[in-house]
């Protein structure tokens, strides 16, 4: 299917919902992204000439990143220079019609361009800002800049994402900024129910490490009650058992998850070690902890000893949950990822004759109003005119803010 081409088949969940977009790279976009594949119009503000640094970020296709493609589909891009007064006053015509608005710059910026809260919600009391920065707009760190790596450190992932006794690792991804614009979306859509109630908007302050330390389960209260500090432990999930990647004979590995009691009991049969499956003492989970360390060693010696799709399927017929460990290239061929809708085929021009980009499909899917991809992402600019005349701009006055540099 020809994504760009794609017509939604019934009206979208967010059809009418009218977004701002002053942040760049990552978080602020990625909420945006998420909020107009479902409908809304999300006009992307950009820094005239250079646009979002995203644009030239990793591997570029005829000038500009592939990951555009991703961060932006859905969007129009209005290319505005926020440093000048008019500039300024054009996001306040834009955020006095908006419902809402999303910016991801250090504290204390939007202020000092004349853009605060309180000043665009003082002419449009309805309107709901999104402020996703490092540390939050308040505390003693407000003021330091923040970056997604920074804030998976400080909210506790990066200290567990290791081997025991090795340098923990990033993950392979920009997993603090995403997390950090989800928890922003969710926040979106409490505030426009509390709109519908009440019939004013609110501010949403995300900050990075929160949106992080939120999805770190039980890290604290285990510190608090029992004065335990969770340590890296590898492929291992600690306190459950047992769930690990296992080496296969072929090299590959099998990530089993047989933590559940009756499937431990159908594992262990699995394996033809029933003498540990009908064992008492490790009926629970509690029990099975305990003796971790016999049983990743009976369960790795039984994979070793096959091929990782022979374990897998072996698995499979035992109802155990099990998989293995996916490259991109695995996702591109595999049939579950197509049926699903999850690998779309955008057509650009850079790309050859025949050819198109496989960029992913929209999450979560709804029965009723899908997320659809409408349109491909924006050239810099490419919705300039039409934006600023939707604001009441005559051709001459965008003419003007063009000579001087203000939008292109």
């Amino acid at each position: 299917m020809n994504a760009s081409a794609a017509t939604p088949a019934s009206p979208a969940a967010l059809a009418g919902l009218k977004v701002v977009e002053l942040g760049q790279l990552i978080a602020g976009p990625f909420a945006a992204k998420t909020l107009a594949d479902f409908g809304a119009d999300v006009i992307k503000i950009e820094p005239p000439g250079t646009g979002d640094p995203l644009r030239k970020w990793r591997l570029l296709l005829d000038g500009t990143s592939v990951w555009w493609q991703v961060q932006s589909r859905n969007k129009r891009s209005l290319a505005l220079d926020l440093r000048t007064p008019e500039g300024q006053d054009v996001v306040r015509r834009l955020a006095a019609e908006a419902d809402v608005l999303i910016e991801n710059f250090r504290p204390g910026a939007m202020e000092a361009w004349g853009l605060g809260p309180d000043t665009l919600m003082a002419a449009n009391p309805r309107l709901i800002v999104l402020r996703v920065s490092g540390y939050g707009q308040t505390g003693p760190y407000r003021d330091r800049p923040g970056f997604g790596v920074v804030a998976e450190a400080m909210g506790g992932l990066r200290h567990l994402t290791a081997e025991p006794g090795r340098v923990p690792v990033r993950v392979g991804v920009s997993i603090g900024d995403t997390l950090a614009a989800l928890h922003g979306v969710i926040g979106i859509l409490l505030a426009l129910q509390h709109r519908h109630v009440s019939g004013r908007g609110q501010v949403i302050d995300v900050a990075l490490y929160e949106a992080v330390f939120n999805c770190m389960e039980s890290l604290l209260p285990e510190y608090s009650a029992f004065g335990v500090v969770r340590e890296a432990a590898g492929s291992a999930m600690p306190g459950i058992a047992p769930t690990n990647a296992y080496r296969c004979q072929d090299g590959g590995y099998a990530l089993i998850a047989g933590n559940g009691d009756s499937i431990f009991r159908r594992l262990m049969t699995l394996i033809q070690r029933d003498d540990l499956g009908q064992d008492p003492t490790l009926a629970d989970n509690a029990g099975r902890v305990a003796r971790v360390a016999e049983i990743d060693a009976a369960i790795g010696d039984w994979a070793a000893r096959r091929p990782v799709a022979d374990v897998l399927a072996a698995l499979d017929g035992a109802s155990v949950p099990a998989g293995r460990i996916y490259t991109v290239a695995d996702i591109a061929a595999d049939p579950h990822y197509q049926a699903r809708g999850m690998l779309q085929q955008v057509q650009l021009p850079g790309l050859p004759e025949g050819r198109a980009l496989a960029v992913p499909g929209i999450c979560p899917k709804l029965s009723a109003t899908p997320g659809q991809h409408r349109r491909n992402a924006p050239a810099l600019g490419q919705d300039t005119d039409a934006v600023l005349k939707e604001l009441g701009l005559s051709a001459e006055q965008v003419q003007r803010l063009r000579e001087q540099g203000i939008v292109n």
